[in-house]
């Protein structure tokens, strides 16, 4: 039987134009600054963005962000507050510092809820911060969000790397749209990345070096968006925006 809330879901996000679920084969890659940042430099830019952590048992992007002491106002549903010119939306909201260790239909059942909840108005993308890994969320976002388009980030770890392998087997097999792949933390002029990424027919969207002073940058969005870190971010930004 259809939940009904999938209905309210499709109408929820009538008004957004694209969406990209920023997505990694395992944690640990700089997944949710990477989405934090790409949400803050395209609001930077005049355009109606939203932020959605779905990293509902380990919400980080609330850290990067500062917005902690935000609460969504509730209004026939609930209106995500702004954070410097990004609608942001996370369960962290509503938990705390309260562990949520939720199995596979608890997830599902949070996911459609929040879906079904959030009123995002009209948005120009809505950018979604995915949990690491193959797991019952992203099959769920395959299923109720309708035109999700995956970035991909990666580190320069071949480990790391051959989680995404079968990420990018996972979403190809289901013909979802790949924007592309980032690799992250990048610490020397290696290009394997590059190579097995072209090998199997994917877009490389570029490196992202390792930014010491990114780690005391985190909870200051001003800072944050001065460091070499943000300015390599940026100069990829057309790429994901022309996808």
């Amino acid at each position: 039987m259809l939940d009904p809330r999938k209905s309210v879901i499709d109408r929820r996000m009538s008004g957004i134009k694209k969406i990209i679920a920023v997505s990694s084969g395992k944690g640990g890659v700089g997944k949710s600054v990477i989405a934090s940042t790409i949400a803050l430099l395209f609001a930077d830019k005049g355009l109606k963005i939203g932020l959605l952590d779905l990293d509902f048992t380990s919400p980080t992007t609330h850290v990067v962000l500062n917005a902690r002491n935000l609460k969504p106002v509730e209004d026939r549903g609930v209106a995500p507050p702004e954070v410097y010119g990004v609608k942001y939306m996370s369960l962290v909201f509503y938990l705390g510092d309260q562990v949520s260790p939720l199995r596979g239909a608890d997830l599902s059942n949070v996911l459609l809820e929040v879906l079904a909840i959030t009123r995002w108005g009209s948005l120009d993308i809505l950018l979604i911060d995915m949990p690491p890994g193959i797991s019952d969320l992203m099959l769920d976002v395959l299923k109720y969000i309708r035109g999700a388009r995956f970035l991909i980030i990666t580190t320069p770890s071949k480990m790391a790397f051959e989680t995404v392998r079968k990420l990018l087997a996972l979403l190809k097999g289901l013909k979802a749209p790949i924007i592309g792949v980032i690799e992250n933390m990048k610490m020397n002029d290696a290009t394997y990345i590059r190579r097995e990424v072209e090998a199997l027919g994917e877009r490389f969207l570029g490196e992202i070096h390792f930014d010491g002073k990114l780690e005391e940058a985190l909870g200051s969005v001003e800072s944050l968006l001065k460091t070499s870190f943000a300015r390599e971010v940026e100069s990829i930004l057309p790429m994901i925006e022309n996808s």
